[in-house]
C-alpha cells in the first residue's frame, strides 16, 4: 500500500516512487507542493489561502495503491468508494470561500472520513512533530504507542476504571457537599408529613364541611322557610281556614273526575292532576323531615369551622399549586395536599437513604482506588519494559547517525503527593495519578561517556537534536503500521558526515517502506531512489510550481545547485556525481 501520485494545488503531478523519493527545490517550495497538498487528501484544514488568485478553487488529487481487505480498503469501500486496480483515487476541492468538499472512489464524502483514512495510510514526521515530542507529556504518549499491546490493553482496564471511579467520586462529592442542604430537606418534610399525619385529612372533606358550614350557619332561615313551604303545600294546623296547595290540586282533580267520562282528553288532564296531588304530598313530607332535622347547633359549628380551620392552614402550606395561566396561587385543596405528602414521603425515604448511599460509594471508590493502583503498577511495568526497548532502539539509531557514544534512555518517575491529597497508595508512597496512570516518561540523552543524562531538549545541541530525534521517529516508524511515511525537513541542522547518515538511514527504511522526504541536503537526497525537482516560475501576474523528475545530468546538476550553489561548477559536478556513487554503494 503506498502512494502512487499526487496531482498538486498548482497543476503539478507528483509521481512517488514505491521506494525512496527525495523531494528538492527552492526554500519552502517543496514543502508547500507536497506536504500542503497531501495534508489535504487527509482530511487537513482548508484554507482559502490556498487558491490562486482569480481561480474559483484549488483541487488535489491523489492516487493511492491499497491492498485488498486492507483497513483503508474496507473503510473506504464501506464509505461507498470504488477501487480502481487496486488503487484509491481521493480528492479535495477547496473553493476560494474557504468551502471544501471531498470525493473517495468517485463517491462524495465527508472530510473528516479522509482524516479517519489517514492513519491507515501515512505518519507525517515533521519539525512541528519534534517539537512537540520535546514535551514530556508527548514522549509518554508516544512511548505508550512504541509499546503497543503491553500497554494498551492494562492502559483500556485503566482508564475504564478511572472514569468510574471519577464519576462515583463526583456523585459522593455532591452529597456530602450538600448535606447540610439535603439534612435540612428531610427535616422540612418530616415536619410536613407529621403535620398532615397528625391532621388526618380525608380526600373530599374540605368540600363536605364547607357545605355543612353553611347549613349551619343559616339553620333558622332553613328551618323558617322549610315550614313555610310545608305549610303552603300540606297547610297550617294553626289556621284551620288557610287554603293549601295540596287541597286546591285535590279539588282541581275531583272536578275533572266528574266529567272526564264524557271527554277522554280531560280524563288524561285528571290523571296528571293526581299524579301532581301524589308529589306534593311527597314534597311536603320531605320539607317536614327535613324542617325537624334542622338544628342550629352553635357548637357544632364551632367544631365544624376549627376543622376547616385546621385544613386551610394545611392547604395553604401544602396544597397550593399555580393557577392556570400563571395567576396567583389558589387555595388548594386537601387532594392537593395529599398528592404531596406522598411525593414528599418519596423524597425523605430517599434523602434518609443518604447514609447508605454515602457507605456503598465510599465503599465503591475505595474498591476502585486499590484496582487503579493495582492496574498503574502493571502500566509502569510495561512502560519500564518498553522504555528499555526503546531506549536501546534509539542509541542504535543514533550509533548509525554518526553519534556512536550517545545514549538515549527514557525515565520513568512518579509524582508523590501528601498524605491527605487524592493519591493511590502504591509501594508504601502516595502518589499522583491521572487518566493514563502514575507514571510521567522524559527522554534523556547522555551525548558522549561519562556526561550526565540531560532531557534531550538541554542535552544536545542543534544538530545533535536534530539526529535524536530523527531517530526516534525512525524507531516510532518502525513500530508503526502505516506503509508510508513523510519526513519534512527532520534533517535540519544536520550537515557532513552526518547528513550522508541521515542519506543512508532513511534508504534503509525504504526497503520496507514508502519514504518520502523534503530535504535542502543534497547528501541525503543523493540516497533517494527517485529525486523530484520543484520550481517556481511567474510571468509577472501568476506564479506557478512545476515539478521534473531528475534522472542523469539533471539530477547531477541539481545536486551541484545543492553543494555549492553553482550547477555548471566543475569541482561541483565532480562531487555531485561522487557523492551519488557513494550513495548507490552504500545503500546496496
Amino acid at each position: 500500500m503506498r502512494i502512487q501520485s499526487l496531482g498538486v494545488i498548482d497543476d503539478a503531478v507528483v509521481e512517488l516512487s514505491p521506494g525512496f523519493t527525495a523531494v528538492t527545490g527552492e526554500t519552502g517550495a517543496g514543502k508547500t507542493m507536497v506536504v500542503t497538498s497531501l495534508g489535504l487528501l487527509l482530511g487537513g484544514r482548508a484554507d482559502a489561502a490556498l487558491v490562486r488568485i482569480g481561480a474559483k478553487s484549488a483541487v488535489v488529487e491523489g492516487r493511492v495503491a491499497v491492498g485488498d481487505g486492507s483497513p483503508a480498503a474496507v473503510r473506504a469501500e464501506d464509505a461507498g468508494a470504488e477501487l480502481d486496480d487496486g488503487a484509491l483515487l481521493i480528492s479535495r476541492t477547496v473553493s476560494a470561500e474557504g468551502r471544501s468538499r471531498a470525493h473517495l472512489g468517485g463517491r462524495g464524502v465527508p472530510v473528516g472520513l479522509l482524516g479517519e483514512l489517514a492513519d491507515d495510510l501515512v505518519a507525517v514526521h515533521g519539525q512541528t512533530d519534534q517539537q512537540g515530542l520535546l514535551k514530556p507529556a508527548r514522549q509518554r504518549q508516544a512511548l505508550d504507542r512504541y509499546a503497543g499491546d503491553a500497554v494498551a490493553v492494562p492502559l483500556a482496564k485503566y482508564s475504564a476504571a478511572y472514569r468510574r471511579m471519577r464519576a462515583v467520586s463526583a456523585e459522593l462529592d455532591e452529597i456530602t457537599t450538600r448535606a447540610r442542604e439535603r439534612l435540612q430537606e428531610a427535616d422540612l418534610l418530616r415536619f410536613g408529613l407529621e403535620e398532615v399525619s397528625a391532621a388526618e385529612p380525608r380526600a373530599g372533606e374540605d368540600v363536605e364541611l364547607a357545605a355543612e358550614a353553611e347549613r349551619l350557619g343559616h339553620a333558622e332561615a332553613l328551618a323558617a322557610a322549610s315550614a313555610a313551604a310545608h305549610a303552603a303545600l300540606a297547610g297550617d294546623p294553626a289556621d284551620p281556614e288557610a287554603v293549601d296547595a295540596g287541597t286546591l290540586v285535590a279539588g282541581a282533580q275531583r272536578a275533572l273526575a266528574a266529567v272526564q267520562a264524557h271527554d277522554p282528553a280531560l280524563a288524561g288532564l285528571a290523571d296528571r292532576l293526581t299524579e301532581v296531588g301524589i308529589l306534593l304530598g311527597d314534597v311536603a313530607q320531605e320539607l317536614a323531615a327535613y324542617g325537624d332535622g334542622i338544628d342550629a347547633d352553635p357548637l357544632r359549628l364551632a367544631a365544624v369551622e376549627e376543622r376547616r380551620s385546621v385544613l386551610t392552614h394545611l392547604t395553604r402550606k401544602y396544597g397550593r399549586e399555580p393557577a392556570a395561566g400563571g395567576g396567583e396561587a389558589g387555595d388548594g385543596s386537601v387532594s392537593a395536599v395529599l398528592a404531596w405528602a406522598d411525593a414528599g414521603a418519596a423524597r425523605l425515604a430517599e434523602l434518609d437513604g443518604d447514609d447508605e448511599r454515602i457507605d456503598g460509594l465510599t465503599a465503591e471508590r475505595d474498591a476502585l482506588r486499590g484496582e487503579l493502583a493495582e492496574l498503574a503498577e502493571a502500566l509502569t511495568e510495561a512502560r519500564g519494559e518498553a522504555a528499555e526497548r526503546f531506549g536501546a532502539a534509539v542509541t542504535d539509531e543514533l550509533t548509525e547517525l554518526a553519534m556512536p557514544h550517545a545514549r538515549v534512555t527514557v525515565d520513568l518517575r512518579r509524582t508523590e503527593v501528601a498524605a491527605d491529597a487524592d493519591g493511590l497508595e502504591i509501594d508504601g508512597r502516595r502518589v499522583a495519578y491521572g487518566p493514563t496512570g502514575v507514571d510521567e516518561a522524559e527522554l534523556l540523552l547522555a551525548p558522549h561517556p561519562g556526561a550526565p543524562p540531560r532531557a534531550i531538549a538541554k542535552g544536545a545541541s542543534g544538530g545533535e537534536l536534530s539526529r535524536v530525534m530523527l531517530a526516534v521517529e525512525v524507531v516510532f516508524a518502525g513500530s508503526d503500521p502505516v506503509p508510508t511515511y513523510l519526513f519534512d525537513e527532520v534533517d535540519a541542522g544536520v550537515g557532513g558526515k552526518a547528513a550522508v547518515e541521515v542519506g543512508r538511514r532513511l534508504a534503509r527504511l525504504a526497503r520496507g517502506a514508502q519514504v518520502v522526504v523534503v530535504t535542502h541536503l543534497p547528501q541525503v537526497a543523493a540516497f533517494a531512489d527517485r529525486q523530484l525537482l520543484v520550481e517556481k516560475t511567474s510571468d509577472g501576474a501568476v506564479t506557478r510550481s512545476g515539478v521534473t523528475v531528475l534522472d542523469g545530468e539533471a539530477r547531477v546538476r541539481e545536486l551541484s545547485r545543492m553543494l555549492a550553489g553553482q550547477e555548471d561548477s566543475e569541482t561541483a559536478r565532480a562531487h555531485a556525481e561522487e557523492l551519488l556513487a557513494a550513495a548507490r554503494a552504500g545503500a546496496e
